[in-house]
């Protein structure tokens, strides 16, 4: 959402969404000279006020009510007026999110010795402590279970400087990857049949480490084991191997651990009974619904790392969660991901601490689960 808004307007915004969060009462000017040195007058704060909930970012519940942030408005303090990095995998040093996330970080390492659990008990109790110190509704997928083996992998080439990567799984289902090599003038000079030979060479190195195991471990090879004059084809292999592997497994709905539903429904805004049940009946009865949104694959960030995707009402598709925040994050056999974490509230949350909490227990699962054989 594309809202320019000027500073005292930023400083406003922020903390009329500050005080909704911390009191659930919807916000007058007298409230923000109190708490909060924004070095204007009430006067000032209330036309402020005026011009957000025209911009549709504020509204009034009751004409004679202050006003409580719409999901635009928390939209903006999520995107703008929050620390950016606090939606990649990073919190800033000294914030009150990096220390709950540090706390996620010292309670799963304290009360989780994943070398002597099972994965399901792992993260069974993952999902507790997310619930107990993020106050929401905590949501963890159990890992893809794919397991498609390597059969035999070939490198063919196609043309002059073009090679086809062929996967064949267990299954005998097969899968290619057409990419160029973009090799130099001199490359391009050479006898094919050279070619042709350097290829099966790589393709029976590749058989030799790759055959019999899953395709999870497929982006995990040291390509520096390959021999000097072969290096040239490692990048392309790297690639082809990584995205291959990505379209190969078809994510498939697994069970997801959910904690902390009775503690969140406690919250006013859960006071009807009708979306209580919808809420329920979708976390028991509908968890496909719910594994698809969660899993899904943010786009990634500089460097590789993956966004903690947040939803706030009405951007959730699922009618049950449309008055919700759902806060996630994948967790990860090395690059691929396997599983997701997250957390749901209401849109009246702490969204720095939520967003810290689930990049954390995502963080904390990435390393775990690098235990257990996929």
């Amino acid at each position: 959402m594309e809202v320019q808004l000027t500073n005292r307007q930023q400083h406003i915004l922020w903390a009329t969404v500050r005080h909704y969060i911390a009191t659930a009462e919807p916000v007058g000017s007298k409230a923000l000279v109190e708490e909060y040195d924004l070095g204007v007058s009430s006067a000032t704060i209330r036309n402020v006020m005026g011009v957000l909930e025209k911009s549709g970012l504020l509204y009034q519940p009751h004409a004679s009510a202050g006003r409580v942030p719409s999901d635009s408005g928390y939209r903006i303090y999520v995107d703008q007026l929050i620390t950016p990095s606090l939606r990649s995998r990073s919190v800033p040093q000294g914030s009150g999110a990096e220390t709950l996330g540090r706390e996620v970080e010292v309670a799963l390492q304290k009360h989780l010795q994943w070398e002597d659990r099972s994965l399901e008990t792992l993260l069974q109790g993952a999902a507790q402590i997310l619930a107990t110190l993020s106050g929401c509704i905590s949501l963890i997928t159990m890992p893809q279970t794919t397991t498609a083996l390597l059969r035999h992998l070939q490198l063919v080439q196609i043309e002059a400087g073009r090679i086809m990567l062929i996967v064949v799984t267990d299954g005998y289902e097969t899968h290619s990857k057409l990419m160029d090599l973009s090799p130099t003038p001199e490359e391009t000079q050479r006898d094919s049949e050279v070619i042709d030979r350097e290829l099966q060479i790589v393709s029976n190195f590749l058989n030799t480490h790759l055959r019999g195991r899953s395709l999870l471990e497929l982006g995990n090879l040291n390509w520096s084991e390959l021999d000097q004059e072969f290096q040239r084809y490692g990048e392309f292999l790297k690639n082809s191997v990584a995205e291959l592997t990505r379209r190969t497994l078809a994510p498939t709905a697994t069970q997801i651990m959910v904690r902390g539903v009775s503690e969140v429904l406690r919250q006013p805004e859960f006071s009807q009974l009708q979306q209580v049940q919808t809420i329920i009946h979708l976390l028991e009865e509908e968890q496909d619904q719910l594994w698809r949104l969660i899993f899904e694959e943010p786009e990634p960030e500089d460097g590789g790392k993956p966004k903690v995707t947040v939803r706030i009402g009405a951007e959730n598709p699922l009618e049950p969660i449309r008055t919700c925040t759902l806060i996630s994050s994948n967790y990860r056999r090395g690059s691929i991901p396997v599983g997701s974490v997250g957390v749901l509230g209401p849109t009246r949350l702490d969204y720095e601490s939520a967003i810290a909490v689930v990049a954390s227990a995502a963080d904390y699962l990435s390393e775990a689960f690098s235990y257990f054989n996929p």
